[in-house]
């Protein structure tokens, strides 16, 4: 069973993180990233948003460190570890703005980038940064049709109808022929969009009952990836049990990758849970 982690220090969701990850830093996120390199885990996360309005923040949170910069640090410490941008919103960027930046990336990191692409719900955050809100949806699916067709390309090309692209060299470029391409969201349209556009879906806000009913309304291509999340802190440790049965019935939804949370109280006890969940995982294969 291949598993994940929702990196911890980079997002403070209400209910979803530690007290001690309020006064860590990159040093703490870096040992945390050999820890899970060396463990065996699969990948790790950074979402995006670049401004939360005061009156969401207390919902969704505040904190969303950039994954360019923390994915570039966390590239230099780690050798396996894939990286997972979960999710970026399209809508906030121009494809080749991706394509150059997340290309750079995906060279120095040595072709580990999994590119989590979401059409992003806060208008405010649209407003702020000059995006179009309205019609975002058929903008992101030409922006994904955009950017498969110019991802890895010195000079590449596209005419659609919302992005035409000629006449331009992008260099440094990816170096994954095709780079896994994750589309977010909760409905049987962002399914769809996974399906027809990217490579897999990475749901989110779903009960695992919602996940599997859904899920079964599509015939899935084949090596398409289901990244569904545990949804609760773990505790391999104390309670494994707990943490076995919740792997279990996560994957029993149609997951493909695993990404967890685990309950710890500082850096070092993180590393420790993950040992512990490790040793869980192994088992379950």
């Amino acid at each position: 069973m291949k598993l994940g982690i929702v990196s911890p220090v980079v997002t403070a969701n209400p209910g979803a993180h530690g007290d001690w990850e309020a006064s860590a830093d990159i040093e703490e996120l870096g040992r945390i990233a050999e820890a899970a390199d060396r463990l065996g885990f699969d990948h790790m996360t950074c979402s995006e948003h670049v401004a939360v309005p005061t009156e969401i923040a207390q919902q969704r949170g505040a904190t969303y460190w950039d994954p360019l910069p923390t994915f570039g640090y966390l590239a230099a410490r780690t050798t396996r570890l894939r990286l997972l941008t979960q999710v970026l919103v399209i809508g906030y960027h121009h494809p080749l703005e991706i394509a150059k930046r997340y290309g750079t990336l995906d060279r120095i990191s040595g072709g580990r980038l999994m590119l989590g692409i979401g059409v992003g719900s806060l208008e405010e955050e649209f407003e702020l940064l000059g995006a179009e809100f309205a019609g975002r949806g058929a903008i992101a699916d030409d922006a994904l049709a955009a950017l498969r067709a110019c991802w890895g390309r010195r000079e590449p090309e596209y005419h659609g109808p919302h992005f035409d692209i000629s006449g331009f060299i992008v260099e440094p470029h990816g170096v994954q022929a095709r780079v896994p391409m994750l589309i977010g969201g909760r409905t049987p349209r962002s399914l769809r969009r996974a399906v027809e556009l990217g490579t897999g879906w990475v749901p989110f806000g779903l009960s695992l009952d919602q996940l599997r009913d859904m899920l079964a309304t599509r015939e899935l291509p084949e090596d398409f990836e289901v990244i569904l999340s545990t949804g609760r802190l773990l505790d391999p440790s104390a309670d494994p049990e707990a943490a076995v049965e919740r792997l279990r019935r996560v994957r029993a939804a149609g997951a493909t990758l695993l990404t967890t949370t685990v309950q710890a109280e500082s850096a070092e006890h993180y590393c420790e849970q993950l040992e512990a969940l490790a040793v869980l995982a192994r088992d379950l294969d």
